[in-house]
């Protein structure tokens, strides 16, 4: 009885099986197979094609840059590759010839063209901060590219001055108002703060005024005498330093070097200025002290960089009243008397400004050129 009872149980149960077994898709199985055929297809094409980029697109792109010469600032500004003068056209030790004006007609006289700065597209190098000068392929320097010629004082050997005015760039209309009033042949200095640089800089480079780059560097009383953003310090790692840099020399082109803002401090460390001068140097650049630290290494290492170089003589106003400027202009005079040349360096108040365009006027008559500061570095 019992077996009567169960046989139509098993029976259903067994067809019950068989149906659901039938109805099962062997979905982890065909997945298995997919995953290894396709781990097997990869390998296979590893193996069989050699394309090391895995078929992504690329393509080859020549790219120039300064030459190589300074580690840190290779790896602060990832330089691939380096470039050299050719030694037959600039031996060692030679000169490099001089474009005839600064400003826009240098582009011409490459026959390149200049950007909103005047600045030449064989003498710029794109970088992460922007875009900053370097010597191009054949050996030709910003600083001999963008200096004023002087070649008529230089060839009569009279007694010579140079005057920078700096500060500019800050005030556009007080800048655009001292480019107006000043000989052609005073250098002036930018500060890399001002939103203005763009009208200022060209403005200054088209009247035929040579420029230079102001950069703040750490003086002794640090942070409470502060020359500004991106001051380079002497208790940072000289890539942060070298990073500062080239945001700075970003700000603007078409200058021939740079001038210290303050930096008594800096300028006395050889183990900081060091990588900086060795850095402009590279870049073809010149380096005016401004005089205001005796302590200053700028003049051995610039001479170590084979970097053009002077130091200036005299603040002009570092009291600023007229009678105080006119006293110190012609205490340039008599250095220049003495000496062959004298440098001064002078802010952009109103007053100075307008104290050197009368001054110049009557320089021709006692024997005295005035020339850019280009034309007395070394």
């Amino acid at each position: 009885m019992a077996n009567d009872l169960s046989t139509p149980l098993t029976g259903r149960k067994r067809r019950n099986q068989d149906r659901r077994g039938r109805m099962h898709f062997p979905l982890a199985r065909l997945l298995f197979i997919a995953i290894f055929l396709i781990i097997g297809g990869v390998a296979l094409r590893l193996y069989l094609v050699d394309d090391p980029n895995g078929g992504r697109p690329s393509q080859d792109v020549a790219i120039t840059s300064t030459r190589d010469g300074n580690s840190i600032a290779h790896s602060a500004a990832s330089r691939p590759a380096t470039i050299t003068a050719d030694p037959e056209q600039f031996p060692a030790g030679g000169s490099v010839v001089a474009l005839p004006q600064p400003g826009p007609s240098g582009g011409t006289a490459l026959g390149q063209v200049p950007d909103r700065f005047g600045a030449l597209p064989d003498l710029s190098e794109e970088t992460s901060a922007g875009t900053i000068p370097r010597m191009s392929g054949t050996g030709l320097t910003p600083f001999a590219a963008y200096r004023r010629p002087a070649d008529a004082a230089l060839a009569a050997g009279g007694p010579m001055i140079a005057v920078v005015v700096t500060g500019l760039g800050i005030n556009e209309q007080g800048s655009l108002d001292a480019i107006d009033q000043l000989p052609d042949e005073v250098t002036l200095a930018f500060a890399p703060y001002g939103r203005s640089l763009e009208n200022t800089v060209a403005a200054a480079r088209a009247a035929g005024h040579e420029v230079m780059l102001e950069v703040p560097l750490e003086p002794f009383d640090y942070p409470q005498n502060d020359p500004g953003p991106h001051t380079i310090l002497t208790d940072e790692e000289p890539r942060a330093n070298l990073e500062k840099l080239f945001w700075l020399m970003a700000r603007f082109g078409g200058y021939i070097g740079v001038i210290n803002n303050m930096g008594a401090r800096f300028t006395a460390s050889a183990a900081d200025m060091a990588p900086v001068m060795e850095e402009l140097g590279a870049r073809g650049l010149g380096y005016l002290d401004d005089g205001s630290s005796n302590r200053s290494v700028a003049p051995q290492l610039a001479n170590a960089n084979r970097m053009p170089f002077a130091r200036a003589s005299t603040l002009i106003d570092v009291n600023p009243a007229r009678a105080a400027i006119q006293s110190a202009l012609a205490s340039l005079e008599n250095q220049a008397l003495q000496t062959g040349s004298a440098i001064g360096i002078v802010s952009a108040l109103p007053i100075s400004v307008q104290a050197v365009s009368e001054w110049a006027r009557e320089l021709d008559a006692k024997g005295i050129a005035l020339v850019p500061a280009s034309a007395l570095m070394k």
